[in-house]
């Protein structure tokens, strides 16, 4: 369902002028019945002033009689051919005030991890803009060095689910021919999940290689030395000596 304009406002008209109930309220304005609920109280929106919905055309007078007749009944926002399309936004998202202080450090994330990222990419996961992301890139931003790289799926600016569809969509800009990739290039275009799920491929290392058929085991060949005393009790037949019949006598 669409929200009316200035939600928030709007229910605080409602609640001040009508006798609808909090949860016909709250669904109508998009909001929590107990949201509505800490407006009736005063307890939130404070010092907010009432949007009236009827006056800015958003309501039908009606609309609020059979609401207050029928608890049950769910208000209906006025159609307005205006803002048809409206909901399809285009550019940067937005990005609430508590987070925009988060925005550098998961910039500087993905151009570290994933530097085929598009500029126009970041600016939708993030919601910055590109100068800010030029900065960065360059190392010019003013707060450089105390920027350190977090996860924007970490700090609550974008959805896993975004970031693994942007890093897709680069991945296939950039190898449309089936050009073999190394390994590094490969590990930064697949998402966390496909590459956890990737089946691990031993390689031989190039230091080593050539020595895979070398072994420190005897070859059965090799003839035994007839020297060895591999039996314990071979070490106590000492031969006979007779230097002791000699003290006998």
């Amino acid at each position: 369902m669409t929200k009316p304009l200035m939600a928030k406002a709007t229910a605080v008209w409602l609640v001040d002028n009508t006798t609808l109930s909090f949860r016909q309220i709250a669904d109508f304005c998009g909001m929590h019945e107990l949201e509505v609920q800490g407006i009736a109280d005063g307890d939130v929106a404070a010092g907010v002033k009432g949007f009236d919905p009827i006056a800015n055309s958003q309501l039908e007078p009606g609309e609020i009689e059979k609401g207050e007749k029928d608890p049950s009944y769910r208000l209906k926002l006025k159609f307005n051919p205006a803002s048809v399309g409206e909901e399809k936004r285009r550019g940067p998202r937005y990005t609430p005030l508590s987070k925009r202080q988060d925005r550098p450090a998961a910039i500087l994330w993905l151009v570290k991890f994933h530097p085929e990222l598009a500029d126009s990419q970041i600016s939708k996961l993030v919601g910055t803009t590109k100068p800010t992301i030029a900065s960065i890139r360059d190392r010019t931003h003013w707060n450089i060095s105390n920027i350190t790289p977090i996860d924007p799926v970490a700090l609550g600016l974008c959805r896993q689910t975004e970031l693994d569809a942007a890093v897709q969509k680069a991945a296939k800009k950039k190898n449309p021919d089936g050009v073999v990739m190394s390994d590094d290039e490969r590990r930064k275009l697949v998402s966390t999940e496909q590459s956890l799920g990737m089946s691990a491929e031993p390689k031989m290392p190039s230091s080593i290689a050539g020595l895979e058929n070398f072994s420190l085991s005897r070859s059965e060949e090799e003839e035994k030395n007839p020297a060895d005393y591999s039996d314990a009790e071979s070490f106590f037949n000492l031969p006979n000596d007779d230097d002791e019949d000699d003290e006998d006598n």
